[in-house]
């Protein structure tokens, strides 16, 4: 598929991509793959995604001069200290590193630069060169849309831990309610997570898989990932019971993790799908929010918490009813996209075919003419009873 001519313009099968990401990526030829991945997750999109208002080449990004410079310079040191392409101070890494996030601030000015933005561009320079690593940072801020996590308001980071804790509710029940008895909400453990998409904490060959299936399935993989963490350390996790235990126990001994379990782990990925929940869970979110607005005060807690339990019912159900209506369009999108490609096809076929026959008259035609000037072609002569017409 990589030396297919043209390839950014061919759709290959997803399931066969699927199952050969499965499978494992060649660390030598993981950065080409990750462009083709990126190359494959645009061609799906039906709507187009929102694109830089700065269209700036990187090499002219490069020139000029960023206020996000002292920030940068100060996260240089703290990203993969112990990577020896990181390690010298201003040396290769270290350099690559700050020319490529300041070449990101000055193309996205709302954004800037935010701690955790480090790892992710640091995880891609060690796989590609500078400017391919600025192309695919742009493609998981933009066309992922990581970049909205790190916006200064913060609240789509908010969002994501609300949608966690919600997934773990439906997934871990035990699990969710120790962690509730102890008042551990997720943004005490997973915000590092989502900034640097596992990057800070993890082993490079793990962070290298999460980021294989970043690249083919979005940015659900990091709330797939984590659930797949959490569940597979459950027990484990029960059996602490202090808030700073717990969280010391997910913070430093999770992230340990053997090579089985990585590859558990990524096979859980490709089997999980929790796009339906988090589409739910963040309307949900939204909504909750406004009651919580809207609320008259003289409700007293109990109240509140029945009438925000019927409002999240009610909803719930609507959000069910919406996403079915949304599958069915979906459906019919894909059909009347399925027949128009046919019919584009034929016409294609009708139309060669018209050429063809187009360019046999041509010849026909020249052929008879070459025929005639020789003298091939003589006039038949007319029945007797007509011939007092020629004399």
């Amino acid at each position: 598929m990589l030396g297919t001519p043209g390839r950014a313009k061919v759709k290959f099968d997803t399931e066969t991509i699927h199952a050969a990401v499965a499978q494992g990526v060649p660390r030598q030829h993981r950065g080409e793959i990750w462009k083709f991945l990126s190359e494959q997750y645009l061609l799906r999109q039906n709507v187009p995604s929102r694109t830089p208002a700065n269209d700036t080449p990187y090499k002219e990004l490069l020139k000029q001069l960023t206020s996000q410079q002292h920030a940068i310079l100060i996260d240089l040191g703290r990203t993969f200290p112990t990577h020896p392409y990181f390690q010298a101070q201003l040396g290769a890494g270290q350099l690559s590193l700050y020319n490529l996030l300041k070449a990101y601030s000055l193309l996205d000015p709302e954004v800037g630069y935010c701690q955790g933005l480090s790892f992710i561009a640091g995880v891609l320079l060690l796989h590609m060169g500078e400017e391919d690593a600025f192309n695919l940072l742009k493609f998981l801020m933009y066309d992922i849309g990581l970049r909205k996590q790190y916006r200064p308001d913060m609240i789509i980071l908010q969002i994501q831990m609300y949608q966690l804790s919600r997934l773990l509710h439906d997934y871990h029940r035990d699990l969710y309610s120790h962690l509730e008895q102890q008042e551990i909400g997720p943004s005490l453990y997973a915000t590092p997570w989502f900034l640097t998409a596992f990057a800070s904490h993890f082993p490079l060959g793990f962070v290298a898989r999460v980021f294989d299936m970043l690249f083919l399935q979005g940015s659900e993989v990091i709330f797939k990932v984590a659930l797949s963490l959490l569940g597979s350390h459950k027990p484990l996790i029960l059996q602490h019971d202090s808030l700073e235990s717990i969280v010391d126990f997910i913070k430093t001994t999770l992230p340990n993790l053997g090579l089985v379990q990585m590859e558990k782990t990524i096979n859980q990925v490709c089997e999980m799908d929790v796009c339906k929940q988090l589409q739910a869970y963040e309307v949900e979110y939204h909504v909750l929010q406004d009651e919580l607005l809207d609320t008259p005060p003289t409700l007293n807690q109990h109240q509140r918490a029945a009438q925000l339990e019927r409002t999240n019912q009610s909803l719930r159900q609507q959000n069910l009813d919406l996403l079915e209506e949304l599958q069915v369009s979906h459906a019919r999108v894909c059909s009347l996209e399925s027949r128009v490609e046919g019919l584009v096809q034929s016409e294609s076929q009708l139309r060669k075919q018209v050429t063809a026959l187009e360019e046999e008259k041509k010849q026909l035609l020249s052929t008879i003419r070459e025929e005639m000037v020789k003298g091939a072609i003589k006039m038949t002569p007319l029945p007797r009873p007509w011939s007092f017409l020629l004399e």
